[in-house]
C-alpha cells in the first residue's frame, strides 16, 4: 500500500502548517541530492518529500487530498463526458452532491513564499563559524496601505455582490436536478472588498519589491550543501499571513591542505626517505596553526597517524573530529644526486641486507 503524504512527511493528519513546513525542511535537508551524491534512493525520497509538501502546504490541494472524490480520478478532473458537457465538469456536479455545496474559497491569511539563496564560505569560515550579510530581493507589505492595496489602507468598501464573503453561490441545472455551487466572486476577486481609491505607492498590489540585507549566522562546523534558515525573512504573507523564510544553501571552498570527511580532517604530508628511515620532528599545519609532529624511525609510505581533537568542531556540540596525517616517503630527484652522494648511497645499498626489507623479501620468496 502506497504511503500517504502525511506518512512521507512523518506528521499527523491534523498537523498545522508550521509542523508540515518544519517536517519538510528536515527531510529535504536529509535527502537533498547535494548531500547524497549518486544515491538514487535518496533522490527518489527527495522527490516524494517535495511532492507531499507541494500538496499539503497548499490549503486547497490539501483539502482536496483529504476529501477525495468517491469516483476516484473523476473527482478532480475537468474532462468532458459526452452528453454531460453542457452541465459543467463532473467535479462541480459531484462536489455539489457529495461535498456539501461545492468547494469553498480561501479568503484567509496566506503565508509568504520562502526564498532560497546561496552563500560561499571559506574552509576556515565554515570550520569556525561566521556571520555573513545576504542580499535578499523580496516582496514586502506596502507600508502605506498595510497590504490592502487601498489608499491609506482605508479607501475600500464591502463588495456588494458577495457581501464581503469573497464568494458567490449559483445554481446549475444537471441531469440530477438543480445543483448549488460556490465560486470566487468576480467583482472583488475573492477579497470581499472593493477598492475605492488605489494606493499610489504599490498601485493596488498591496506589496512592494524591495532589496534588503539580512545578517545570517553560520555555526562552527557547517558543511558544504547544508542549509541555514532565517525565519520570517522571506516573502511577505497575504491578508495578514506570516512571512516566508530565507533558506541559505552553503557552498564551502576547498582548502589548500585539508580534505574534510564528516568532522575529521585528512592531511597528506611528504617526508624525505632519510627522515622516514631515521625518524624526525617536523611541523604540520592544523586549523589552529602549525604544530610539531614526530615521524617515528622506520615509517613506511602510506602510514596514517591520528591526532585527536584537531579536526572540525561538531555542530551544536563541544566536541571535535580528528586530524588524520598520511605520510608519503619521497625520494630525491635522480638528476640531482652526483659525486659523493651517489657513492654514499651505493655503500648504504651494499650495507643493508635484502632480509631487512619485509615486502621485498616476501615478494622474492613468492617468486
Amino acid at each position: 500500500m502506497a504511503k500517504s503524504y502525511y506518512d512521507i512527511l512523518g506528521v499527523s493528519k491534523t498537523a498545522t502548517d508550521d509542523e508540515i513546513k518544519s517536517a519538510y525542511r528536515k527531510l529535504a535537508k536529509k535527502y537533498h541530492p547535494d548531500l547524497n551524491p549518486g544515491n538514487k534512493e535518496a533522490a527518489e525520497q527527495f522527490k516524494e518529500v517535495n511532492e507531499a509538501y507541494e500538496t499539503l502546504s497548499d490549503p486547497a490541494k490539501r483539502s482536496a487530498y483529504d476529501n477525495p472524490s468517491p469516483f476516484g480520478g473523476m473527482g478532480g478532473g475537468d474532462a468532458d463526458f459526452g452528453g454531460f458537457s453542457g452541465f459543467g465538469g463532473f467535479s462541480d456536479i459531484f462536489s455539489s452532491i457529495f461535498g456539501g455545496g461545492g468547494a469553498s474559497v480561501n479568503n484567509g491569511p496566506v503565508a509568504g513564499n520562502d526564498i532560497q539563496q546561496s552563500v560561499t564560505l571559506t574552509f576556515e569560515e565554515a570550520a569556525f563559524g561566521c556571520t555573513k550579510t545576504v542580499n535578499v530581493y523580496r516582496e514586502e507589505q506596502c507600508p502605506d496601505c498595510h497590504g490592502t492595496g487601498a489608499k491609506n489602507g482605508t479607501a475600500f468598501e464591502e463588495c456588494r455582490q458577495c457581501h464581503g464573503t469573497g464568494q458567490v453561490r449559483y445554481t446549475q441545472q444537471t441531469p440530477f436536478g438543480s445543483m448549488s455551487n460556490v465560486s470566487r466572486c468576480s467583482a472583488c476577486g475573492g477579497k470581499g472588498k472593493i477598492i475605492k481609491e488605489t494606493c499610489s505607492t504599490c498601485r493596488g498590489r498591496g506589496r512592494l519589491r524591495k532589496n534588503r540585507t539580512v545578517n545570517v549566522a553560520f555555526p562552527a562546523g557547517i558543511d558544504n550543501g547544508q542549509l541555514v534558515a532565517r525565519t520570517g525573512e522571506g516573502e511577505a504573507g497575504i491578508r495578514g499571513g506570516k512571512a516566508g523564510d530565507l533558506i541559505v544553501v552553503v557552498n564551502v571552498l576547498p582548502h589548500k591542505f585539508f580534505k574534510r570527511k564528516g568532522y575529521d580532517l585528512y592531511l597528506d604530508v611528504p617526508v624525505t626517505f632519510t627522515q622516514a628511515i631515521l625518524g624526525d620532528k617536523i611541523n604540520i599545519p592544523t586549523l589552529n596553526g602549525a604544530i610539531a609532529f614526530v615521524i617515528p624511525e622506520g615509517t613506511q609510505t602510506g602510514t596514517t597517524f591520528r591526532i585527536k581533537n584537531k579536526g572540525i568542531k561538531q555542530l551544536r556540540r563541544e566536541a571535535y573530529g580528528d586530524l588524520l596525517v598520511t605520510v608519503t616517503v619521497e625520494l630525491p630527484k635522480t638528476k640531482t644526486i652526483k659525486g659523493e652522494q651517489k657513492e654514499w648511497i651505493k655503500k648504504l645499498h651494499d650495507a643493508i641486507s635484502l632480509s631487512q626489507y619485509d615486502k621485498t623479501n616476501e615478494f622474492n620468496k613468492k617468486l
